[in-house]
């Protein structure tokens, strides 16, 4: 299993007492450059305009924030956890990503999902339609996207989008094409779109409920006839390191349960060093291949690196995994 940086970029308020904006978004690219150095995967950053709960505090936007990261760092993957299908036209967003791959020398994974933070479509304009409505317009931009970063020319009638010969040059570095990751975990329409166009998915949830929607998953895709294999299927851990389980459990933020299902203390990297190592390996178990990190004090590049120390280690095939 393989493990990648969730990277602060001020959704949780990280930056709300850091005056100079520059001062904050330099902090962004310390930590990329140390997730670069130590040994992680990938560094993931959300796709957010406005705080979670809305206020006046610094957030960076993702693509342009990914756009700087992918010229600062020179080993490790970037991609979006991940973009709002409703906030840009998937023909653009076909564009962006194929001018993002280049910016970073064939190492960027882009990253959709349906969307969910009504409170972000209001306060920018946007309309937040229901949830039928979101994950139709999640299936129908998969298609563009991908038609876009394969064939000569994209014409496309959909029922919520409509391109007519668009051209996309270039196309990226990475062949066959840039990966798409779709996020979310419905079990009737998200795991099938998954398993009809996704080269990777991400399940935010626990270890057994992974292991039983990655089931799911499998279902979707021999019905389609396509091999499970072929799709990598990753999650995302909230990290609290602490000297006692108690001592981890009891700094929780309030918010959690609007993110992580369920109690995230039960099954999160929460607790001490032998804690989480246990729960790395259920992860493990579960079927998890790359597990995204978000760490409550996500500003201390020393945790980063501690992280890395103490759970990752080089594997023969290049990059680092997680070591039992």
């Amino acid at each position: 299993m393989k493990m990648s940086l969730y990277l602060p970029t001020g959704l949780g308020h990280e930056f709300a007492g850091v005056a100079d904006p520059v001062e904050a978004f330099e902090t962004i690219v310390e930590l990329a450059r140390v997730a670069d150095e130590s040994g992680y995967e990938a560094v993931w950053a959300p796709d957010h305009f406005v705080t979670l709960p809305p206020a006046p505090s610094p957030i960076f936007e993702v693509w342009t924030t990914l756009a700087a990261l992918a010229r600062e760092t020179r080993r490790i993957r970037i991609g979006q956890m991940v973009t709002g299908v409703s906030y840009r036209n998937p023909a653009l967003q076909a564009k962006m990503a194929s001018t993002l791959d280049v910016l970073s020398q064939g190492r960027f994974t882009f990253g959709i999902g349906a969307g969910w933070y009504e409170a972000e479509y209001v306060a920018y304009g946007y309309e937040f339609p229901g949830v039928p409505e979101r994950l139709g317009r999640l299936r129908e931009a998969a298609q563009i996207i991908r038609s876009m970063w394969t064939q000569p020319e994209t014409t496309f009638e959909g029922k919520y989008y409509q391109v007519r010969g668009a051209i996309n040059e270039p196309k990226g570095v990475q062949a066959p094409h840039v990966p798409m990751m779709i996020a979310g975990s419905g079990e009737k329409v998200t795991l099938k779109t998954v398993a009809e166009f996704g080269d990777a998915c991400n399940i935010q949830t626990s270890p057994e409920e992974f292991k039983r929607k990655d089931a799911i998953l499998r279902s979707h895709c021999e019905a389609v006839g396509r091999p499970h294999e072929e799709i990598t299927r990753t999650s995302t851990a909230y990290c609290i390191i602490g000297d006692s389980d108690e001592e981890a459990r009891a700094e929780v933020p309030p918010w959690a349960p609007q993110v992580f299902p369920g109690d995230v203390g039960s099954y999160g990297l929460i607790g001490t060093v032998d804690t989480i190592r246990k729960r790395l390996a259920a992860y493990e178990d579960a079927g998890v291949q790359e597990l995204l990190v978000s760490f409550h004090d996500g500003l201390d590049p020393n945790t980063v690196r501690r992280f890395a120390s103490e759970f990752l280690y080089p594997a023969a095939g290049g990059g680092h995994e997680f070591r039992r």
